[in-house]
């Protein structure tokens, strides 16, 4: 199979239509898979199309068989695109693309009146919505205002209070329905995109920390190196950015959703503390920091010099604990229980390290090797800062304290 993909990816090098479509239907395929695995984001994709879907189909079934309407087409439009991703969202949306609706018809209604005709009318009322769609209490339901007119001076419908109040009536019909089906039928719930992306700001953080430390003992340390870290630690920013997202999509979905219909919810059913993001934000910053000072020491137009030799050797293998210890902490996110002897020796191997580096900072200072001290000095108190916010619990004198 690996050699058919490589064979497939040869052939349409160069061929950027043929490939783009190749791509896709890759994506498609993985999708496609992920949902057929088991519960994440590509299923929930599913569940809100089929709800939206459905919404319309009963929004329908309501105004044109049941109620005999023979221009049912609003309110099936109403409830499809009110299935939104969170229940408080729907709820919002639907006030104003209820609003933006309202607008659209009376505005059309009153240019019609006024021209005695629908082309008219049309060149009269929608420059005027167009302005109002950009007004922001609309949110990105204005732009319903416009429609709405270009649907009712389409239909052909005489200009009455009757005619304007029977569109309004079924905007509100599919407004309900679209709103109640998000609300009873699987409402949901983002709470495991915090918990994906907590994992992941700790996996990649140990990623790059073993990366650092590989380099420093393996390679020539050089500015290309370190602006490679330095891209690793502006991707952990983005990875952050995106777990406030995702925190902010989880207590938006929890708002205005039933208790009992909340625990029939399939996936996690509480999220990670808050406090998690905070620990995690310090982390990034750490890392940050550490490889700003490593392009620095790296830069031979600058003074500080880098260490060098046994304790450059010490410190990477330092970080490179550090950096297992973050990948701990994402196998405990996603419900993998590290081994906890591993962890006493882990701990144990990095208080000694921290003991050596600290005794060979104080000969760096003997030697009155100033430079390579203080670059030293900053990057031990980097190592102590991340080893204070990834390792819990606390330690003794010979390293720091969980802050």
């Amino acid at each position: 199979m690996t050699a058919v993909v490589h064979g497939l990816r040869e052939a349409l090098r160069g061929r950027r239509p043929a490939a783009a479509v190749w791509w896709e239907a890759c994506a498609v395929g993985r999708a496609v898979r992920a949902a057929w695995r088991g519960p994440g984001r590509e299923r929930d994709l599913i569940v809100q199309s089929l709800k939206a879907a459905g919404a319309a189909l009963i929004a329908w079934a309501v105004a044109g068989v049941w109620l005999g309407d023979p221009m049912a087409l609003m309110a099936p439009w109403v409830a499809l695109v009110l299935v939104q991703a969170t229940v408080y969202s729907s709820v919002r949306q639907a006030g104003q693309q209820f609003a933006a609706i309202c607008a659209g018809a009376l505005v059309a209604s009153v240019a019609q009146a006024i021209t005695d005709d629908n082309t008219g009318a049309l060149a009269l009322s929608l420059p005027l919505l167009m302005l109002v769609a950009n007004w922001s209490r609309f949110g990105r339901q204005g732009i319903y205002a416009a429609t709405t007119a270009v649907f009712v001076l389409a239909s052909g419908t005489a200009v009455s209070a009757a005619a304007v109040g029977h569109r309004v009536g079924q905007a509100a019909l599919g407004a309900v329905i679209g709103v109640a089906v998000n609300a009873l039928v699987l409402p949901p719930i983002h709470l495991r995109d915090v918990r994906e992306n907590l994992a992941a700001l700790a996996r990649e953080s140990g990623d790059l920390l073993c990366t650092v430390a590989g380099d420093l003992r393996e390679t020539q340390w050089d500015a290309q190196s370190a602006a490679s870290w330095s891209s690793g630690a502006a991707r952990l920013q983005r990875r952050l950015d995106a777990l406030y997202s995702a925190r902010s999509w989880s207590r938006e979905s929890l708002r205005l959703t039933s208790g009992p219909l909340r625990r029939l919810h399939r996936g996690p059913t509480v999220a990670p503390p808050e406090d998690e993001d905070q620990r995690w934000s310090r982390v990034t910053g750490h890392l940050t920091a550490l490889t700003r000072t490593l392009a620095v020491a790296a830069d031979e137009h600058r003074t500080p010099a880098p260490p060098e030799g046994p304790v450059l050797d010490l410190y990477a293998r330092l970080l490179r604990l550090i950096g297992r210890a973050c990948h701990a902490e994402a196998d405990r996110l996603v419900g993998e229980r590290p081994d906890g002897d591993t962890e006493e020796a882990t701990e144990e191997t990095m208080e000694e390290l921290h003991r050596r580096l600290q005794e060979g900072l104080r000969d760096h200072a003997g030697q009155e090797a100033a430079a390579r001290t203080a670059v030293l000095g900053t990057l031990l108190l980097q190592a102590e800062n991340l080893w204070a916010e990834i390792v819990p619990g606390p330690h003794d004198s010979a390293g720091p304290r969980e802050q």
